[in-house]
């Protein structure tokens, strides 16, 4: 590097701890990541966040919106100009149109930026005027968090493990045959290599539909403007290491390192590293509708999750250093208004047990973790029916397919999560000892009053974990 390229990199590091002085010390800023897998429902509950933080007559949990310590939440254009502005004006729309319907899901990463003027208080409540805290919000598609476990991983310890997580599973029948009958060490040819790469994409599609967790790489997902690019057209393959250099299995190893180099290290150091709050919503619900193996399947994707967190407490330094640290992750189960509120206490020890692990680790580190069942946009109404003699705590909406409204009771939940835990553990392949169904609810329309943000099921005491502290 020559001398003038030196100094200007320096100077732009001393700019960067100047810009952040300034900004940790005067208008401070909470960067939250929201993330989960498919169908948690990341739109809705940024959406109705951010509107029940602008009007915030139904966050009594959130203490400076209780106690008016917030005199005001207003909209700002977000600090990353090359990240896309999360559409939240659309967002909202189409949750409170006169025929209300849930938004489009999270496929890229986006950002909003919610700024709060906040009246201190104590001793120097009469000494200094408000002041401005930001809060940017960061969403992006868990399936790329998952992703990040695989930087401390090589293409061989990958390729055995997916090949026996997938081994009985009847999604990946076409894929699995398709690898029976091909051999790792022959030539590489981009056209089998395509064939391939597309089985296995085909899987983890069906897999990600059928309710499991763990369908990485994410970008085979949502491949964006990367689809059909050799970064992406690879697949696991067994391996002993002693292929010829140009063989199959060679070539396959070298395009899941550069998936690695070119896809996930970039995320990791241009967004999320820079996240210091983190809410992972997770469809507990939507698992246990599928059975022990996706409820045993979840649970660990929540802990692999959890290990691409730094958790642990922000000091100054560190802040100035850019060295930020995840200093609390909320794990949410959503759509609990999917049951009668006597069965949540069920639904979040549910929560609790699934990520244990996770919980241990990041506790263990330094950060402080919270579960909790949440419905960010309460869709139902709840109610009671008579049934063979006795009263069923039941939901009542309007159903997504046919728009008619219908009572739904979901089965009861176990009081002890080991009644659901212990048997995917041990790989059963469904429940002994209960029937747990799901139904698929449209938003209902919405008649709000000023002030009010849309109803929901514990968002405000979410957000007092979340970013209380800081307001």
């Amino acid at each position: 590097m020559s001398i003038a390229g030196f100094a200007d990199s320096l100077w732009r590091q001393v700019e960067n701890v100047g810009d952040t002085l300034s900004e940790t010390l005067l208008e401070p800023v909470v960067r939250l990541g929201v993330t989960g897998l498919a169908r948690s429902g990341k739109t809705v509950f940024i959406t109705s966040l951010v509107a029940n933080l602008l009007d915030r007559g139904r966050m009594p949990g959130l203490l400076a919106a209780q106690s008016g310590r917030i005199e005001a939440a207003f909209l700002q254009p977000q600090p990353d100009d090359a990240v896309p502005r999360f559409d939240y004006e659309s967002h909202l729309g189409a949750l409170t149109a006169p025929d209300p319907h849930w938004p489009e899901s999270t496929r890229a990463i986006s950002e909003l930026r919610l700024s709060f003027r906040v009246r201190p208080e104590g001793m120097l409540a009469g000494l200094q005027g408000p002041r401005t805290v930001h809060l940017d919000i960061v969403d992006y598609p868990g399936e790329w968090l998952l992703d990040l476990a695989l930087l401390d991983t090589d293409y061989g310890t990958w390729s055995a493990r997916v090949l026996e997580r997938i081994a009985e599973r009847d999604e990946a029948e076409d894929f699995r045959s398709l690898v029976n009958n091909t051999d790792p060490a022959a030539p590489f040819e981009e056209v089998e290599a395509k064939r391939l790469a597309e089985s296995f994409s085909s899987y983890l599609q069906r897999a990600r539909a059928n309710g499991y967790s763990d369908c990485t790489p994410g970008r085979f997902l949502l491949p964006g403007d990367l689809a059909g690019s050799p970064v992406l057209t690879f697949a696991p393959l067994p391996t002993d290491g002693t292929a010829p250099r140009k063989a199959l299995v060679r070539e396959m190893a070298r395009r899941f390192e550069a998936y690695k180099k070119l896809v996930v290290q970039p995320f990791f150091r241009d967004h999320f590293s820079r996240i210091d709050r983190q809410v992972v919503l997770v469809d507990a619900l939507g698992a246990i509708h599928q059975g022990p193996r996706a409820v045993e399947d979840l649970r660990r994707a929540m802990a692999e999750i959890l290990s691409a967190f730094r958790p642990g407490q922000n000091g100054l330094l560190s802040t100035l250093l850019r060295g930020k640290r995840v200093e609390k992750v909320l794990f949410a189960a959503t759509k609990a208004d999917h049951l009668h509120h006597s069965q949540h206490p069920r639904l979040t020890a549910i929560m609790e047990a699934l990520v244990r692990d996770a919980r241990d680790r990041a506790q263990y580190a330094g950060a402080s973790t919270a579960a909790m069942a949440i419905a960010s946009l309460r869709a139902t109404t709840e109610a009671q029916m008579p049934h063979e003699g006795r009263q069923l705590d039941v939901v009542r909406g309007r159903l997504l397919e046919t728009g008619r409204q219908a009572a739904f009771y979901p089965g009861e939940l176990p009081e002890d999560p080991a009644r659901l835990l212990t048997p995917a553990r041990q790989g059963a392949e469904r429940w002994l000892d209960g029937d747990y169904s799901v139904m698929k609810f449209a938003p209902a329309p919405l008649n709000l009053r000023p002030g009010d943000g849309p109803p929901h099921i514990r968002l405000d005491r979410a957000a007092e974990f979340l970013i209380g502290d800081r307001l």
